[in-house]
């Protein structure tokens, strides 16, 4: 055989392995096809398909789960049934000419940034400002001080809003949706929690809100918010609830959302998918002043105990007990053994207090109050506070490796003083000095961790001349320590008048000697 013949047939050789090859190959990959990607008659049978897959040892795909959440909420019919029952607050303060200029020159420079920003610059002062600019009897001029929300409660006019939106007002002006202005009495407002009651005299008014459960509300439950942020009225934001019961160290624990809330909003209120109100948006975290994903509510049920004692008696009446509490560190309660950290370590008992009279000690862990278990030491404050002053209650205390339980009268917190007590501590102290005085309340001692001392209510003359201020607080005299004004007085009577007399002076966090000389 020639080496062509050779070579052909080596050449058909390899064609004719080449197709056997190509033929395998191709048979497997018609049974891997048929397998990966049945043919649509084979797809009408998806268990006889599963049950051959498995047979072979091949892997089969669980099934997906079902899908929890589909579509996105509309909130149409919410806006218009709560729409309705959202105010807008507006607030006024009386200033002298130079106050009015300076006020002028700001309210031109933010009508410029909304024309830059939004498109459409606020109203001017003539068309924003239904009442009279000038007041009977006072030369100040009313000027706007602020803004902010707030929305009705019952029919006859009552309105729920924040502390911190009327504090400091003059005049506190309530806007409905169909444009009616009306003048707002306040009723109450309490800073603890930062609630407040308005009064409006006015018929046809929207629907009242229908107050929520929260107890019922969820994380990560679709929330809405109504309000006016930055002045533009009825403006509607939504999110989701982020936690519930957020401490931040203050009396009540509020909802956290995401639902954009600005300066404006304060006052208004956070509805659910019920179209029921679950909160009043209170506060914003933010490290620019505007929304950042964080917007804390007030619980609707602790701004309505509040709201109804301010319709009461128009002020909030609290409960104490008189004791000094920290938290319980881990090491702590295992080196006792408490076991788990949780209650609130009693670190000091006032005299004569209900604390007092109820035989609690220093070193005591106060682990239940009123039957509700205090977990943290925050949760103590906040029943107690929460307790009408005159319930006797019930404590647990854990107490060197024993429960024992014990029984308290609640005493009111910032009790008002005596007619006689008030006039006393109110009285000119020492005209020689040019100081006004009073005693010290229970919490300004605690606040100050100070026993004693007096504060400076008023000053003039030779105390003025020093650099005494108002708020200073006088913890001593001519090296003598003062407990309460009628000490100071009684201290200072035995001064020689014509010599300088040093005051022990605290202001703020610091303490420091100053010289009051006398006039001369």
């Amino acid at each position: 055989m020639s080496v062509s013949q050779q070579s052909a047939s080596s050449t058909s050789s390899v064609v004719r392995r080449t197709l056997v090859v190509g033929v395998v190959v191709s048979a497997v990959g018609l049974v891997l096809s048929s397998s990966l990607f049945p043919h649509p008659s084979q797809a009408q049978q998806p268990a006889a398909a599963t049950t051959q897959i498995a047979a072979t040892g091949a892997l089969t795909a669980a099934s997906p789960p079902p899908v929890l959440v589909t579509g996105l909420p509309d909130f149409t019919q919410l806006v218009e049934r709560v729409g309705p029952s959202v105010v807008s607050i507006r607030t006024t303060q009386r200033v002298g000419n130079d106050e009015a200029d300076a006020s002028t020159e700001a309210e031109a420079q933010m009508r410029e940034f909304f024309r830059r920003f939004f498109g459409t610059p606020l109203p001017e002062p003539d068309q924003r400002r239904s009442t009279p600019r000038q007041s009977p009897g006072n030369q100040g001029e009313e000027r706007p001080r602020g803004l902010g929300s707030g929305f009705i409660v019952s029919q006859d006019g009552y309105v729920l809003t924040n502390a911190h939106v009327v504090e400091g007002a003059d005049e506190v002006y309530v806007n409905l949706t169909d444009k009616r202005e009306f003048k707002a009495k306040v009723v109450g407002a309490d800073k603890r929690t930062d609630v407040a009651v308005l009064k409006i005299e006015a018929n046809k008014l929207p629907a009242a809100v229908r107050v929520g459960d929260v107890n019922r509300l969820k994380v990560g439950e679709w929330v809405m918010a109504i309000g006016t942020p930055f002045g533009l009225e009825n403006t509607v934001t939504a999110g989701i609830v982020s936690a519930k019961a957020r401490d931040t160290g203050e009396e009540i624990r509020f909802i956290q959302t995401d639902v954009a809330v600005n300066p404006g909003n304060s006052g208004g209120p956070l509805i659910n998918m019920r179209g029921e109100v679950v909160g009043i948006n209170s506060q914003i975290l933010s490290r620019s002043g505007g929304f950042m994903g964080i917007s804390l509510s007030i619980p609707i049920d602790d701004a309505m105990k509040v709201a109804n004692q301010l319709r009461t008696s128009g002020k909030v009446t609290r409960g104490r007990i008189g004791v000094s509490i920290a938290p319980v560190t881990k090491e702590v309660a295992e080196s006792i053994g408490l076991g788990k950290a949780m209650g609130a370590l009693v670190q000091g008992v006032e005299s004569g207090t209900p604390a007092d009279r109820a035989g609690l000690e220093a070193g005591d862990i106060i682990t239940r109050f009123n039957g509700e278990t205090i977990e943290n030491v925050a949760d103590l404050p906040r029943l107690v506070a929460a307790t009408k002053p005159g319930t006797t209650s019930s404590l647990q205390v854990f107490r060197r490796g024993t429960y024992k339980d014990l029984k308290v009268t609640v005493a009111e917190l910032d009790a008002p003083a005596s007619a006689a007590a008030q006039s006393a501590s109110a009285k000119l102290a020492a005209n020689a000095l040019g100081l006004t005085l009073s005693d010290l309340s229970a919490v300004q001692k605690r606040e100050l961790r100070q026993s004693g001392g007096v504060l400076v209510e008023k000053v003039q003359g030779p105390a003025a001349r020093a650099g005494l201020r108002p708020g200073d607080v006088i913890l001593a005299v001519a090296n003598v320590q003062v407990a309460d004004v009628k000490q100071f007085e009684l201290t200072l009577a035995k001064v020689d008048k014509a010599r300088p007399v040093s005051v022990l002076v605290r202001r703020g966090e610091w303490a420091q000697y100053v010289v009051i000389r006398p006039a001369q």
